[in-house]
């Protein structure tokens, strides 16, 4: 649980929901952008948030994630654990001194501090990931000598090294060429096979409609949640698109 404390008068989560939220406003200074936004997490699905853009996808990610606080309502989580959040790619600085090693061990972190030596156990962890991903043979490369997938997927190894059971990604196949898109949807499909609740902001309706639930977003609201056949209808992305 992270964000505000749950008040003893709340009946306790159901336990396959990893995250609750409700009434839930947010923004930034001078610009609220989600208004009283309900809904839910289901634990060991893929989650996509949909809506075009300035509809507060990223906005409601970096709540969840517990990078932006509530202006307002409440936000309860499951787990011991804080989420692992996946920013966009473009978030990260190509010219940034790192190599895809150092990236991901900054996922160790949380473990250890950015500047306390890292375990046999941190850099175990470290090591997983990157064969896990298919990385590991570009662990001494810089960040700015890779290719998109190549960087997106030494992001999401990053998250992954936090080891929770609550993955956060914004717009992680975004610009990607199809291989990488596909290299990396089927990634992420075997991690919520393994335990790994995932919620990912997208713009790409073939993603949403691979993914187990939609939150649908526009202009700060949520217009519709529910599996992909009853959220992504021909009438509710008109009223949200204006065309399809």
């Amino acid at each position: 649980m992270f964000n505000t404390p749950r008040p003893s008068t709340t009946p306790p989560l159901d336990r396959n929901i990893s995250i609750h939220f409700s009434e839930l406003c947010a923004g930034y200074p001078g610009r609220p952008v989600l208004h009283q936004v309900t809904g839910e997490i289901t634990k060991l699905t893929s989650t996509a948030l949909i809506g075009p853009n300035g509809s507060g996808k990223s906005t409601l990610l970096g709540t969840l994630a517990g990078v932006i606080k509530p202006t307002s309502g409440d936000l309860f989580r499951t787990g011991d654990r804080p989420p692992a959040f996946v920013p966009q790619r473009g978030a990260v600085g190509d010219t940034l001194p790192l190599t895809v090693r150092q990236t991901v061990e900054m996922g160790r972190w949380g473990e250890r501090g950015p500047w306390r030596r890292l375990t046999a156990r941190d850099h175990a962890a470290v090591d997983a990931t990157l064969d896990r991903l298919g990385i590991g043979d570009l662990a001494s490369r810089q960040l700015g000598e890779l290719s998109g997938g190549q960087r997106q997927r030494t992001l999401i190894a990053q998250g992954l090294a936090q080891e929770s059971d609550l993955l956060l990604l914004d717009e992680p196949t975004t610009g990607l060429d199809p291989e990488a898109r596909d290299r990396i949807g089927s990634l992420l499909t075997a991690l919520v096979a393994d335990g790994v609740t995932i919620v990912q902001a997208t713009h790409d309706l073939e993603v949403a409609r691979a993914a187990d639930a939609c939150l649908l977003l526009r202009e700060g609201r949520l217009t519709g949640q529910g599996r992909p056949d009853q959220v992504l209808t021909t009438a509710s992305l008109t009223r949200i698109w204006q065309t399809i």
